[in-house]
């Protein structure tokens, strides 16, 4: 695909657009052709065996301290670039000094032989700015990135608003992502397509017939591979299009020459969602808008963000929908069904839809695979919460929100579906202890416990006991040896001892704050635990 064909279009930092940054001193030995290559990050080391702590797509720095002495024997300089090559490294960096004048000959052999693009780089560069560089660089592409994401969503839920929503979308996908784009219904024929920007169009239908045989027979998500020798289809991807249920209900198939970035693939992954939603929404008859319009304003990535004015018209759209004749603060309810959270056998899912409608006075109820989800501007006081409960369900019940808002209301209600399951009793989000333990849960936070501190609670309690006190104490005192020996009656050195018992048994690093955070959490669950016999 050209590269003018393609400006604009979501894309990574690679080999050369990184050397492009760099000042001109780095002189290339050996080029095996990966300055397209995506590269993950830039790591100086000076280990014999690097690779396992590399990534894929690394540029990896040395100074040339394991080619000292034996190291730089012709075997074991062979050994080493093959173990780079192996872990997809993208390119090597020589330093010049303090160890050699020079890169030597037997590692550009080597790099040569196994096509490993390799660098000189002068005493005047060091590894420390070439780091740097790539930090800024990464973070410079990541905010352009973040925003073409932004805008790509934006374009994708203007297309689902439209006359002719499925044709719209294609189009603004293949706008963004260099691919065709077939959609296909579930009885075979096709909905929609779009064309890439490049010209390529779709191969022919029977080609892809085996593809849609699989899409539209299996279960469950998964995605479909094949390639054809057309321009624009050596790699051909499918996904189905399913109900809640996993009915397929279509697939949406799409064409390109080279494999998408992770950002191109969100974009694709967003229009199968979109796509999923309008295939769903028009079983469901004159239902659809309110159930598509639901979709939008509970997920983040689905509500627009524009001018004061546009925000407005959505504040009116959305009192409408909740029966209110001004804008005012909503609610996101959650409902669960409290014997399980798949569907009954045999009951419709539209009777339930117009029934939470009417209850919740709102045209805003989308079903989902936990039950359901909706807007409303009541309170639901606990006469309607007793009625819901009738049924047999539990509920969510958020605080309230602005439409803004909504999506984090929406976050907040779906933490705290679990706790529903667990204890099996409705909850109202403003009259939850938003605490770590208390959102965990006993079961949950037991769990953690016993993963966390199995090796110490499996000892006696004479032994037990005083190391679970005196890491309590050494954490809440946020690890000062001073204030924990002070807590516990210890002498500092006792508590550095034991402190250390501790990291050897759990095999942990206790200088890590998230390790910390964790064994603090989990300490909290553990009398239950140290109750009775050993």
């Amino acid at each position: 695909m050209p590269a003018e064909s393609a400006a604009g279009r979501l894309s990574f930092v690679t080999l050369q657009q990184f050397l492009d940054q760099l000042p001109p001193l780095l002189k290339v030995l050996h080029d095996g052709g990966s300055g397209g290559q995506l590269l993950r990050w830039v790591e100086p080391s000076e280990l014999e065996d690097p690779t396992p702590y590399l990534p894929e797509g690394e540029f990896l720095l040395t100074a040339g301290l394991p080619f000292l002495g034996d190291g730089g024997s012709p075997a074991n300089v062979d050994a080493y670039v093959r173990r780079l090559v192996k872990a997809k490294v993208a390119a090597l960096g020589f330093g010049i000094r303090p160890y050699f004048d020079a890169v030597p000959d037997v590692v550009v052999d080597a790099c040569r032989r196994h096509n490993l693009t390799l660098f000189e780089v002068p005493e005047s560069l060091p590894f420390a700015a070439i780091g740097l560089e790539f930090s800024q660089l990464l973070e410079t592409d990541n905010a352009r990135v973040f925003r073409q994401l932004a805008e790509a969503n934006r374009q994708l839920m203007r297309a689902v608003l439209s006359p002719k929503p499925e044709h719209e979308l294609l189009a603004a996908l293949v706008q963004r992502v260099p691919v065709w784009a077939v959609m296909v219904g579930a009885d075979g024929r096709v909905r929609a397509r779009g064309t890439s920007a490049g010209g390529s169009t779709a191969v022919d239908l029977s080609l892809l017939e085996p593809m849609l045989e699989r899409l539209l027979s299996g279960r469950g998500p998964r995605v479909e591979m094949d390639g054809f020798d057309q321009p624009g289809s050596a790699l051909v991807v499918g996904h189905p299009l399913r109900s809640t249920k996993d009915a397929n209900l279509g697939a949406l198939i799409l064409g390109s020459d080279v494999p998408l970035t992770p950002a191109q693939n969100n974009v694709v992954q967003s229009a199968v969602g979109l796509l999923e939603l309008l295939v769903r929404q028009r079983t469901s008859g004159s239902l659809a808008p309110s159930q598509l319009a639901t979709a939008v304003l509970l997920h983040p990535e689905s509500l627009t963000t524009g001018s004061t004015r546009h925000l407005n018209g959505l504040k009116d759209l959305l009192a409408q929908s909740v029966s209110s004749t001004r804008s005012a603060p909503v609610r996101v309810v959650q409902g669960i069904k409290a014997e399980t959270p798949e569907w009954p056998a045999g009951d419709s899912p539209v009777r339930e839809l117009l029934q939470w409608r009417r209850m919740f006075d709102t045209k805003l109820v989308e079903i989902t695979d936990y039950g359901f989800a909706a807007v409303t501007r009541l309170k639901v006081d606990d006469a309607l919460l007793a009625d819901v409960e009738k049924l047999g369900w539990r509920l969510v019940i958020g605080e309230p929100s602005e439409l803004t808002g909504l999506p984090a209301a929406y976050q907040r209600a779906t933490s705290l579906r679990s706790q529903v399951r667990r204890s099996g009793n409705s909850v109202r989000a403003d009259e939850v202890s938003w605490s770590v333990t208390g959102l965990l849960g006993r079961e949950a936070g037991t769990l953690l416990a016993e993963r966390l501190l199995g090796p110490v609670l499996a000892l006696d309690p004479d032994r037990r006991d005083p190391l679970l006190a005196v890491l309590r104490g050494w954490l809440s005192e946020n690890g000062s040896w001073d204030g924990s020996a002070k807590l516990l009656g210890l002498h500092r050195n006792s508590v550095r001892r034991q402190i250390g018992v501790l990291g050897e048994l759990l095999q942990v690093d206790l200088n890590q704050a998230q390790v910390r955070a964790e064994l603090w959490i989990a300490l909290q669950y553990v009398d239950g635990l140290t109750t009775g016999p050993g």
